[in-house]
């Protein structure tokens, strides 16, 4: 097992957010984590990363507890896309992704022909080759987006962790860096852990699920048994209906049909027939 948090809690300036966390993750997964807003999603990712240290419990990565080890050292183990990341956008999208190198230089060291080779290779990888001499600030956020996971794959990690990676994106770039990130993973073994607003896509694209609620682990395990219509009501406080995806049979959350007595202005609005 490549990490391992157990009965940890985490909070912020003695306010408690997230309490008994009991969680572990193989080599290789792809593992999401899932929540209402302010469930503490980013919070765990914040300190699995190290970023975040715990106010009890321990978190273990590779056998070694994360209080003992050091950020750079921390860097060539996890990277971390984070959730609307602040890139300077006079930089090359070149520079950008060669500061994934960082973790790997010395004091006063500069970048070597391998160092070059492994920003070229990851670029190759997340299809921004082309984009190598664009500024930053020239980029649209999909492309922005390949770009920081190019720059997370720069660093060579065991781990990625990713924080909202579809958010704010138009659904062709979620597709897109989706397909990206889990297709990576299964072929550098690399593991993945993100956390998700989307239902459907965690469903879609993780192999194991978290969900949180109230500062603890709801409820844990494959999509098709965390996205469940009881465990949705539970802690969404909605009625769903959870179905079967017709190509894989993955769970299929159907949003609840809107009540047209409290909202009538939707008898303005006719079906699509199809």
């Amino acid at each position: 097992m490549i990490i391992r948090l157990d009965n940890v809690s985490l909070g912020y300036n003695g306010c408690p957010v997230l309490h008994d966390i009991d969680i572990g993750v193989q080599k290789g997964e792809v593992v999401g984590i899932i929540g209402p807003n302010a469930s503490g999603k980013s919070t765990l990712i914040k300190a699995i990363s190290g970023l975040l240290k715990p106010s009890s419990g321990d978190i273990t990565i590779d056998g070694r507890n994360s209080r003992s080890i050091k950020g750079e050292d921390m860097a060539k183990i996890i990277a971390v896309v984070p959730q609307n990341p602040s890139l300077p956008s006079a930089f090359s999208a070149f520079e950008l992704t060669l500061m994934g190198r960082t973790p790997h230089l010395g004091l006063l060291q500069y970048e070597s022909p391998k160092d070059f080779a492994i920003v070229w290779k990851a670029m190759e990888q997340t299809s921004t080759q082309h984009l190598a001499e664009r500024k930053l600030g020239e980029l649209s956020g999909g492309e922005r987006q390949r770009l920081v996971i190019s720059k997370a794959l720069v660093q060579e990690p065991e781990v990625i962790l990713l924080d909202e990676p579809t958010a704010h994106l138009d659904l062709n770039y979620q597709i897109e860096i989706l397909n990206l990130i889990t297709n990576l993973s299964a072929k550098e073994n690399i593991t993945l852990i993100l956390a998700l607003h989307d239902l459907n896509l965690a469903a879609q694209y993780c192999e194991r699920l978290f969900l949180l609620s109230s500062g603890m682990v709801f409820a844990a395990g494959c999509p098709e048994d965390v996205i469940t219509p009881e465990n949705i009501k539970q802690v969404y406080g909605i009625d769903v209906l959870v179905s079967r995806h017709p190509l894989n049979g993955l769970p299929l959350l159907i949003n609840p049909v809107p009540d047209r007595e409290k909202h009538p202005a939707l008898d303005l609005i006719t079906p699509a027939r199809f």
